[in-house]
């Protein structure tokens, strides 16, 4: 039976990429967006993220949760967001991967120290990347929910080339043989659609770099 998989905030800059490489697939893809939908799905839930249902969910084996905020006042709406996503998966066999950030990733083997710690992390991305570390550990604590999260690289490129390869990793901040933490919007699209097929990493959070 063909995968179905949902793609939530679908119009975005990740979440069109994602889509189109799940078409590109031919895997059966629905985009969840709040307007008229710009991705390449054919299949469309025209509706605002916090307005879903478990029944508009059902019968997905993956929701691709690509939601974003960059004001300050809309940051909590990380938390909320993914909280509501997995309210609504709850219990069941739906499979839930976020689009995450870096900064949340491990700079250390111990664990106690974060990108976003370091002293040569902007301060302009330092409440984003609060934000969604606060996220990642709420989303440590559901039990009930088949989450993946997928880290991209340090330096995360919207307009970066499509390689066509990447280097999975786990909770640490990965490099390349060029010392570089970098990934393009395309090649991480590559890697979340990889997941969404093998499902490899349940409860877990993944990390990607560009090869």
């Amino acid at each position: 039976m063909e995968m179905k998989i949902a793609v939530v905030c679908a119009n975005g800059k990740a979440g069109k990429l994602i889509v189109k490489e799940a078409a590109d697939r031919g895997l059966d893809v629905t985009a969840v967006v709040r307007g008229e939908n710009h991705s390449a799905a054919l299949k469309v839930i025209e509706k605002d993220l916090f307005d879903l249902t478990a029944a508009d969910l059902a019968g997905f084996d993956v929701v691709i949760d690509a939601f974003g905020a960059w004001t300050e006042e809309t940051l909590p709406l990380h938390s909320t967001s993914l909280k509501h996503l997995c309210d609504l998966l709850s219990g069941t066999d739906t499979r839930l991967l976020v689009v995450g950030g870096a900064g949340s990733l491990y700079v250390n083997p111990e664990h106690t120290a974060t990108v976003s710690e370091g002293a040569g992390f902007p301060d302009a991305f330092k409440p984003l990347a609060a934000a969604m570390a606060k996220a990642l550990t709420e989303l440590r604590s559901r039990s009930d929910v088949k989450w993946t999260y997928v880290s991209p690289a340090g330096d995360f490129q919207a307009e970066g080339e499509r390689t066509g390869t990447y280097i999975l990793g786990g909770e640490e901040l990965t490099l390349n043989s060029r010392g570089e933490s970098i990934i393009s919007y395309a090649d991480y699209a590559i890697a979340m659609i990889d997941e969404a097929v093998n499902g490899s990493h349940i409860q877990q959070r993944i990390s990607v770099v560009r090869k």
